[in-house]
């Protein structure tokens, strides 16, 4: 079958990811009576029907029943479905499939790039298709709708992943951590994944293969408000899973702010956007205050870390969070004081908010005098 493609699949990196294995045969080609718009709040094109317009693509070629199948689940996940259409093709017609958007989509501004998108969106989006197809069997369209969210969150996290210094700990060469197998993933939400690795060793030698499983998270923000004209911080309570799983006699967790990064969303804009949504409260700037792995012998989760200095002139208590989301949220408004009162007798359990509190404590005189 002939594909005529006038978005994101007219890149042959990501093609090659979605379509999967077989040969890839690209050609440029017009359709005419359509006009491409940007999908508003969002960095995928779509197309419309228009008498006088005309849209440029990618005609790929010959592609095989099993490259179709798994475009049909990329695709229909996301409304579009095959539909025939003619093209042209060095000025000749040409017979092709397309797929087109089954619902009516509002545009965006301005024109969509090719180019653009590529340079922003391109390598996240080949690591979205790599853990979708890594799934055995393959999710339908249906599920992956409600999959793709947090798909795309890891292949965010994945993304941003930077080198830190290495003054201390080994600088790593090529070949040092290797994977040797990956299994398909479980989890519909979340992903636990089995994984044989080898690594080079401190004496120089080969590790042996060892198995091993992996908690595929994501990135995540973690915010303690501060009013340091107050001295005030405030904390969240909730209900939590891991504690009642390990059958923790009491599950409610005290804890800082915190929310998933989405996918093309930096960590500060998600720190502002869980601030506002989970206790109401206006930022009025935020401060680094670290970033780390909590578990990286198990998860991939990885915390960026603020302070958030803000008005606090609340004393009592209030309930957050938003109902969509089923947060039951209970927030504190504490002294510092009473807050490290806490983390001292164990009643707050959180490594975040230890750090964050203990961050603070170094910090706190500074931002005081400032207040």
């Amino acid at each position: 079958m002939d594909l005529f493609v006038y978005g994101t699949l007219m890149s042959a990196t990501l093609m090659e990811a979605v379509a999967g294995p077989g040969n890839l045969e690209a050609r440029s080609a017009t359709l005419r009576g359509y006009r491409r718009h940007p999908l508003r709040d969002n960095v995928v094109p779509f197309i419309v029907a228009d008498a006088g317009a005309t849209t440029d693509g990618t005609l790929w070629t010959d592609l095989t029943d099993q490259q179709i199948a798994r475009l049909d689940v990329y695709e229909r996940a996301f409304g579009y479905e095959l539909s025939p259409v003619t093209v042209e093709v060095d000025g000749m017609p040409v017979a092709a499939q397309t797929y087109l958007p089954t619902t009516r989509n509002a545009p965006g501004p301005g024109d969509w790039s090719l180019e653009t998108w590529e340079e922003g969106h391109l390598a996240p989006a080949v690591l979205a298709a790599a853990e979708l197809f890594s799934h055995r069997p393959l999710p339908d369209h249906g599920e992956l709708r409600g999959m793709w969210p947090m798909i795309e969150n890891r292949a965010w996290a994945k993304h941003r992943a930077a080198a830190a210094p290495a003054t201390v700990r080994r600088a790593i060469k090529p070949g040092d951590f290797q994977f040797v197998a990956q299994r398909p993933p479980l989890g519909s939400f979340y992903r636990l994944q089995s994984l044989d690795i080898t690594h080079q060793r401190f004496d120089r030698k080969q590790s042996h293969v060892l198995v091993r499983e992996a908690f595929l998270g994501v990135d995540a923000a973690m915010i303690l408000p501060y009013d340091p004209a107050r001295d005030r911080v405030l904390l969240v309570e909730q209900a939590r899973l891991g504690p009642a799983a390990r059958q923790d006699p009491n599950p409610w967790m005290l804890e800082p702010i915190a929310g998933i990064i989405d996918a093309r969303e930096t960590p500060q804009e998600a720190a502002r956007r869980e601030m506002i949504e989970e206790a109401g409260v206006e930022p009025q700037e935020f401060l680094p205050a670290g970033q780390y792995y909590p578990s990286p012998g198990s998860s991939t989760d990885y915390f960026y870390c603020f302070v958030g200095l803000c008005d606090l002139p609340r004393t009592q208590s209030w309930l957050g969070g938003l109902e969509q989301e089923n947060e039951d949220l209970r927030l504190h408004p504490l002294s510092f004081d009473q807050a490290m009162t806490l983390a001292e007798s164990g009643e707050i359990a959180t490594g975040p908010l230890h750090h964050l509190l203990y961050w603070l404590a170094y910090h706190r005189d500074r931002l005081r005098g400032m207040a």
